[in-house]
């Protein structure tokens, strides 16, 4: 039987304090996004993307240095296996057409509709979910700026097919005629992984459906397939568009002291995935 002075104890004792985050107290209580406000910051972050990206200076004999780098270390490392995904993908003209047209669109449509679907299906965890794209997004601008680097596709004589040029397809970043207002070293770290596993993240934390979550777990993946089978990113690329969102994450933790997907503790109830139970998780039965 525990003493009452031992009781007495263990009421006097303070319960340990969690981290509620570097933000003041007031703006981390449960408000929901007002439109017009979230189109401006959403709009705002494209700007200074689109902006940034192509506003820093090219500086292409140190991002063909740097490519030659990139694989080298690749070669030293047994990761150079970009260059047979991407003779598999430029020997089928479908294939290397449908992955051309994904890496020009659905980078901008899946983020979009998500963080949209959030705001309309999940405003209780919105908020936190668009600080970490956004901080996500600053620092792949910062990467392209302190680490221009030629992407596979511009480093021929190691035999990558550009994929756009061969099979001339429309509307792609890579592109020739829209190439002349955009960026080409702007691939280190890769923006389309980060977005894809921002969204797919997202899309497995938030949705009820099963197979739609297992559909976002799954996007990163294919995007992953694509940025390679195309010559648009090295996988080391990939590796720093995975560090970055890693970076957007801890960044949005450290503001608010939760995470992305935690709502407010005073949020009413929209609705997320309920959590495994412990006497159930990896396919064990409570008894």
């Amino acid at each position: 039987m525990v003493s009452t002075e031992a009781q007495r104890n263990a009421a006097r004792t303070p319960p340990p304090r969690r981290f509620t985050g570097l933000l003041p107290h007031r703006m981390l209580h449960w408000r929901r996004p007002i439109w017009w406000q979230e189109l401006a910051i959403i709009a705002l972050g494209y700007w200074l993307y689109t902006v940034g990206r192509n506003a820093v200076p090219e500086q292409e004999s140190i991002a063909f240095r740097h490519g030659r780098s990139v694989q080298h270390l690749q070669d030293v490392l047994h990761l150079n296996f970009e260059l047979s995904v991407n003779h598999f993908v430029a020997a089928r003209e479908w294939l290397a057409q449908g992955m051309d047209y994904y890496y020009a669109t659905l980078h901008f449509i899946v983020t979009i509709g998500v963080l949209v679907w959030l705001f309309i299906r999940r405003p209780h965890v919105y908020r936190g979910a668009r600080t970490v794209i956004f901080v996500t997004s600053l620092f792949g601008l910062l990467g392209f700026y302190l680490y221009p680097l030629a992407p596979p596709r511009l480093l021929p004589q190691y035999g990558y097919v550009d994929t756009v040029v061969v099979f001339h397809t429309w509307g792609s970043l890579a592109d020739p005629q829209i190439a002349e207002h955009s960026n080409q070293f702007a691939a280190m770290p890769s923006l389309h992984i980060a977005w894809a596993m921002w969204a797919g993240i997202a899309v497995f934390q938030c949705a009820k459906p099963m197979w739609v979550r297992v559909l976002g777990l799954l996007y990163p993946w294919l995007t992953l397939l694509v940025i390679v089978g195309t010559a648009n990113h090295f996988i080391i690329d990939a590796v720093g568009g995975a560090a970055i969102v890693a970076i957007g994450f801890g960044v949005q933790w450290l503001l608010s002291g939760r995470g992305a997907f935690t709502p407010p503790t005073d949020a009413p109830d929209f609705g997320l995935p309920d959590p495994p139970l412990p006497g159930r998780a990896h396919g064990t039965r409570a008894h």
